[in-house]
């Protein structure tokens, strides 16, 4: 709830007029009417009476996305649940920050909508809210962005390094269909992908032949820029 603002019921006199008979407060007097008549602002805490959809939707945070990185020229939906108003479109400059109602310049670029979500509620509730759950989602990518580059290497037909197209998700097989495809003698069972975590490599098997023969779709691993794909030779060549 933002400070000084309430919940009006306009257009239901016949409920305005049993809040009154059970000595429920008055709504604040809008612009124009006596100053004598209107709440004071105050740093109030959320009543139980709120309507169930504000509580409901404090859990809504936890499925917004995680995995698409935002970038300058994309276009968002943006919203504070307490505030009831509809969602406002919200770009990200090419410096990387979006202009955000009641904060200004937040940075966007390289974070998630749920990152930013959450960062957005954490300066909303020290500044101006009490509580605020902040929805995010991506309206339009703009997609002649570049996230960065994938490496294939090994037995492919075409070694060398390949975009990762914003708004897309390139998987390990993808990317192996970029480089042109296996070659004749690829052990396509123990595909390496290795990924630099800080001062920390990880690398993981991959069996791309089971994730085309079965459907394992789940199991095709999306690549992240700075990756290396190794497609080793097979020992037995026939």
């Amino acid at each position: 709830m933002r400070i000084g603002r309430t919940l009006c019921l306009a257009g239901l006199p016949l409920a305005a007029a049993a809040l009154t008979a059970f000595g429920a407060p008055a709504p604040a007097n809008r612009p124009g009417q006596s100053p004598a008549q209107t709440e004071e602002p105050s740093r109030r805490e959320p009543t139980n009476s709120a309507p169930s959809f504000l509580s409901q939707s404090v859990r809504s945070m936890d499925s917004l996305d995680d995995q698409q990185k935002l970038g300058p020229g994309d276009r968002i939906l943006y919203r504070v649940i307490e505030d009831e108003d509809p969602p406002h479109t919200l770009l990200i400059t090419d410096s990387g920050d979006v202009e955000v109602p009641y904060l200004g310049l937040v940075h966007a670029t390289g974070r998630t909508c749920k990152d930013l979500a959450r960062e957005i509620k954490g300066l909303l509730e020290r500044k101006l809210y009490y509580k605020a759950t902040v929805m995010i989602s991506a309206e339009a990518i703009n997609r002649a962005r570049v996230l960065g580059k994938v490496y294939v290497t090994g037995q492919v037909r075409n070694s060398g390094s390949f975009d990762i197209p914003a708004g897309e998700t390139l998987t390990v097989s993808r990317a192996i269909l970029s480089a042109g495809g296996f070659s004749d003698y690829s052990d396509k069972r123990n595909v390496r992908l290795i990924r630099r975590r800080g001062a920390d490599t990880q690398t993981r098997i991959i069996n791309v032949q089971q994730i085309w023969s079965s459907g394992k779709l789940d199991e095709d691993v999306a690549v992240q820029p700075g990756d290396l794909i190794v497609v080793p030779e097979r020992l037995v060549k026939w």
